[in-house]
């Protein structure tokens, strides 16, 4: 056991978290690309917004979140870059195969199997980084990570539009799902795995039940209310972006790739920007205790959530922009803090495992949720509101923010109440 006291990452640290942003990115990608192919998918196969809910979240995120719990129980005991090379094959293909698709039931049937696929990335990767960086390095890094989610959104949107209009929606989800295959020969070569709790300095027992780890979560009021802020951020967070292209499409009569490209630059580089802002805005608070980062989290919503609103309403294209500008900053800023504090708040033993309970959660309700509820909401807001009925589906859907900063504010106060007690910090 290699126990590391220094405050600095380890070797390698660079490299390392290249190749899982890479692999975070094409997951993304994979995972997003459907969304700006909905139009398509809907004239092609007469589907309604509820069904095209269906296949941008729950049929991914089902199968998504349940099997990371018994993948990541296998990372907390073995090879983490192996599970995360065979999760980046079996994404890609099925990404690739969803090309082929014959209808609504084979495509939800493929959109499963690039859940299965990508269940496996981020636990094993969130464990690894935690044996790369000290305990307040692992926002900034966990940040970084999550630039994937950006970099996979402008990929989809971007790429994904453009070749749909080119060719046709069947020959983009192809097109993004061939890196992929790519991307694990170069992992396989390049990627190294570190000890256990590099950064620890008790011995990491040995890998308990999954039950025992969620009820260890459970007994942690800090994590219970970071857990529910996390949740229902994503909720509202997935449920959003999945839509947003449609918005546009509907609303401002862009084209596929018009959209997708004016979505990169507001919400995927704006978005990139911001997640690594705030994630060093987190570690830098986290030197005087880990509350003052979860309390910054719990401020957000309240500048970016009313903006947002606004620009859903505005008159013109311009003016919607420039008011998604801030909202779209903050997209996703609360993911690095959160899945950080994950790391930071589990044993050594119950890392992989803690994450894929973060993620089961995450995803189960707010990716697989978010993109069904919008949905439904958009079909029954339609008969009073008609063609702006999605506009207004995504202003209500917005309100879910405003809880999750309660829960993200509690949690502060419970992590302020366990340095007190001596017991973090």
């Amino acid at each position: 056991m290699n126990n590391q006291t220094a405050s600095q990452p380890l070797a390698g640290h660079r490299t390392t978290l290249t190749l899982l942003v890479l692999a975070y990115t094409l997951s993304m990608c994979d995972r997003m690309i459907l969304s700006i192919l909905f139009p398509d998918i809907k004239a092609e196969f007469g589907l309604s917004d509820t069904q095209l809910g269906l296949l941008g979240g729950l049929s991914f995120a089902l199968f998504y979140a349940t099997m990371g719990l018994p993948i990541a129980r296998l990372s907390d005991q073995h090879s983490r870059k192996r599970i995360i090379i065979v999760s980046l094959v079996i994404f890609s293909v099925m990404t690739a195969f969803s090309g082929l698709a014959a209808g609504f039931i084979s495509l939800l049937l493929l959109r499963v199997g690039v859940g299965i696929g990508e269940a496996g990335v981020n636990p094993a990767s969130h464990s690894i980084i935690a044996d790369y960086f000290p305990p307040k390095r692992r926002g900034f890094a966990m940040a970084t990570l999550m630039l994937g989610g950006s970099f996979g959104m402008i990929l989809g949107f971007v790429g994904g539009g453009m070749i749909a209009e080119a060719y046709n929606w069947r020959i983009a989800l192809v097109s993004v799902g061939v890196p992929g295959l790519l991307l694990a020969f170069f992992m396989a070569k390049l990627l190294r795995e570190p000890a256990r709790g590099t950064f620890e300095t008790a011995e990491p027992l040995p890998s308990p039940p999954i039950l025992t780890t969620a009820a260890a979560m459970w007994s942690n009021p800090a994590m219970r209310h970071m857990m529910a802020g996390g949740v229902i951020a994503g909720l509202m967070s997935y449920g959003l972006t999945q839509w947003l292209p449609t918005f546009f499409i509907r609303t401002h009569e862009l084209s596929q790739s018009e959209a997708g490209m004016m979505i990169a630059g507001v919400f995927g580089i704006s978005g990139a920007i911001g997640a690594l802002v705030v994630g060093k805005f987190f570690d830098r608070l986290s030197i005087r205790g880990f509350q003052y980062g979860l309390w910054m989290l719990a401020m957000v919503p309240f500048v970016s959530i009313p903006l947002f609103v606004m620009g859903l309403f505005a008159d013109n294209l311009t003016t919607a922009i420039l008011l998604f500008i801030i909202p779209g900053f903050f997209a996703n800023s609360f993911m690095g803090p959160s899945l950080a504090m994950v790391q930071t708040l589990s044993p050594v033993h119950m890392r992989a495992v803690s994450s894929a309970i973060m993620m089961l959660c995450l995803n189960l309700i707010g990716l697989g949720l978010g993109p069904l509820l919008v949905g439904v909401l958009s079909d029954i807001l339609s008969t009073v509101y008609g063609k702006g009925s999605l506009s207004v589906a995504l202003a209500c859907f917005g309100l879910f923010a405003f809880w999750g900063s309660l829960h993200f504010w509690f949690c502060g106060r419970a992590l302020s109440k366990q340095k007190t007690q001596g017991r973090t910090g």
